[in-house]
Order: structure tokens, then sequence, then C-alpha cells
């Protein structure tokens, strides 16, 4: 894939995408919600047309071949065996999250959660009846980090399930071997389990790092782990609503089952297609995306530690920066950025009002444009 497919302008207004219509007739630019403004991989459209003239679209099983690819998939990244039955195919992650919750523990029980952290690790266990406590991520050099000695701390009787996020959203962290280490001897002691959300797993753009899954480390840890994963964010298909949860302990994959059962439907057929497609075919238009995503990460980073009152530290995985703008002194931050033509994430609703999230997975132009703007608010914003 040359560097100018991603460069490509594709208008996704009046085509009822959340990202874009929540800007609908205006002149602000989305940059919000974490999906891309890339097209699909060509193996994965071709995939969707051909199922579409097949013309049938009944009530579908999971493909045979999917399973295989990502058993095998599994095995060739991260030399973690998997058997089919681990695997339970799920419409969305977020749905996972929820599961969790609900397959583990009782009623009033405690749930662990990072913060700041990716919304819906905040409201699952509050929607399954549970009792959220919050860990503070701490900055280690130019890292964000969970806090292991606070989580620990957090620790009550009560405490069933830990929800854990790597690559780290919002914050853009993937964790290494000795850190994983530590999490899996604290959850093991206290014998929890750990929902561990991996969709960003193939947007690793620092070189030289590897997204290792929790799961993988250990028969150990794996017997307490409910590990998330998608096609969803790496190949922009998250409109098709395909993903899958690894949970390799019989008992909690039954509870999790149970929970699920006569509430979440089945993955529809296009989303089977288009994951298969994307596992099986997609991994050197993921390259060439990855390539684009960190010359934009590139540039963000040194063109927002350039404004007055913005602070951008490294980002190693994910297309999302998390904007530290406390030396701005904004009233209201989001209006302050909608005015200025940009429209980003709140970073109230990931924990931490002094932050804002912003999606740089778009053609250069675009972000080009936002940076524009922002500094352009900003300078008329703070005193000379």
């Amino acid at each position: 894939m040359s560097p100018t497919d991603f460069d490509r302008l594709i208008d996704r207004r009046h085509t009822a995408s959340q990202k874009w219509e929540r800007y609908r007739d205006t002149s602000v630019l989305p940059m919000w919600v974490a999906d891309t403004d890339f097209m699909a991989p060509p193996a994965v459209l071709n995939a969707l047309h051909q199922r579409i003239d097949h013309g049938i679209f009944g009530y579908t099983n999971t493909p045979a071949e999917l399973i295989e690819q990502v058993q095998g998939r599994l095995e060739r990244l991260y030399n973690w065996r998997v058997c089919a039955d681990d695997l339970e195919w799920l419409p969305g992650l977020v749905t996972g999250l929820h599961l969790a919750c609900r397959a583990t523990g009782e009623s009033g029980s405690g749930v662990i959660s990072p913060c700041p952290i990716y919304p819906p690790f905040m409201t699952s266990p509050h929607l399954s009846d549970r009792q959220l406590i919050k860990v503070p991520m701490r900055l280690e050099g130019q890292r964000y980090l969970l806090d292991l000695e606070a989580l620990e701390a957090s620790i009550t009787p009560d405490t069933r399930l830990l929800l854990f996020c790597n690559p780290h959203n919002p914050g853009g962290t993937v964790y290494r071997r000795e850190e994983l280490l530590q999490l899996a001897d604290i959850v093991l002691r206290h014998q929890l389990i750990i929902c561990s959300d991996e969709i960003h797993c193939d947007l690793v753009l620092e070189p030289g790092l590897q997204h290792i899954p929790l799961a993988s480390l250990g028969d150990e840890i794996a017997q307490r782990t409910i590990t998330l994963m998608a096609p969803s964010k790496t190949f922009n298909i998250a409109g098709l609503g395909c993903s899958f949860a690894v949970i390799q302990n019989p008992q909690l994959r039954r509870d999790f089952q149970r929970a699920r059962k006569g509430i979440v439907p089945d993955v529809n057929l296009l989303g089977y297609t288009a994951a298969l497609a994307a596992f099986r075919d997609g991994d050197a238009w993921n390259q060439s995306q990855l390539n684009y995503l960190r010359a934009n990460r590139d540039y963000l980073v040194e063109s927002i530690n350039a404004i007055p009152g913005l602070t951008l530290k490294p980002i190693e995985a994910t297309y999302l920066a998390w904007i530290d703008i406390s030396a701005a002194h904004l009233e209201n931050p989001m209006r302050f950025f909608e005015q200025a033509g940009v429209g980003m994430s709140p970073g109230r609703d990931f924990g931490d009002e002094d932050f804002m999230r912003l999606n740089f997975g778009c053609p250069r132009t675009l972000l080009e444009e936002a940076v524009k703007r922002i500094r352009r608010g900003l300078l008329n914003h703070l005193p000379a």
C-alpha cells in the first residue's frame, strides 16, 4: 500500500457516521471517537463484495477458517496456543467488559479499574450492579502505568475482578513483560479474575516494542484471565461488530456464556466475513498503516509540544493522543476546542479533566489543519 492511499480524503458526511454526524453542518473537524478515516483494506472490501453478491444473509455460524486464523495468529505472534473452544465470539468488545463484570463475583462485589481509562471501564461495573474501585495511573518517566502499589492497597475481601487495558487507552502505553509479570503476581496472590482489553494490540507504533497478551505469560494467569480482542480498530471495521474473548478456564467460560445467554446476539455474517479477510490477508496493509500513523504521531507530538499550554508525552501504541491541557487553564475545554474548530474527547469522560484525547488516525492534511486550529485558538486565549 502506498502512503498516498492513507492521504486520500474520503467524505464521511451523510453516511450516519457517529464521528462525523456529531458536527454535521459545522466546520468542526471530528477527532474524537476511535475509528479512523482510512478506507478498510482491499482484501476486506473484496471479501464483503463477494459475500454480498451471494445474496443470502441468514443466520450464520462462526466460520471454521476464522477460528483457525485466530488460533494461528495468536500462536505466530505471541507463542500463545488456544483451543477453538476457548474463543467466545461477541458483537463488540464493550459487550465483553459488561459480561466480564456479570460473570464474576456477585451483586455489590468490587471491580477495580485503572483511571484514566476508556469510559466503559467505569460504567460497566455500575450497570452490572458492582462497585467500581478506581486506581490511579502514574506517570513514570514518559509512560503512563498502572500504580501497582495503589492497586494492591485497593483490594478488599469483596473484590473479584480487575479491568486492564493493554495497550492503554488513552495513554498509549505498551506494557513490558516484567510489568505484566508483576501485575499477574498480584492477580494470582489475591485470586482475582482479570479482564484484559487488548483491542489495540496490532497498533504498536514504537519500533522495538511488541504487544504481549497477559494470558500468554503462563497457564496459571491464563486460568484467571478474560482476554478481549478484535480486528475493528486495526482495520477500521468497527461498524461490522466482530470481537472475541479468549477464556481458557472452562468454568469461567461457562459463567461468561451464562451471563450472555438470551441477551447478547451472535456476530453478523458480514462481521465474520470482514474479520476473516482482515486476519488472513490484511497484515501487509496494516504495516503500511502503521508507517503512516508513526509519521502522524511524530508530527503531532512535536507540534503539540510547541504550543504554549499543551503537553503530549510519547505515544507507544494506538492512534490516540492524550494531551495535557492543564497549563492552558481552560474553563470548558471541550467547548473551547470546538469553538476553535476541533472536536476532541474530553478528559473528564476518561477520569481526568486536565486532558483531551485526539484521534490522529486520519489523512495528514486533516491533522495539520486540526493542529493549526488548536494553535490559533490557544495563542488567542493565552496572555502574550
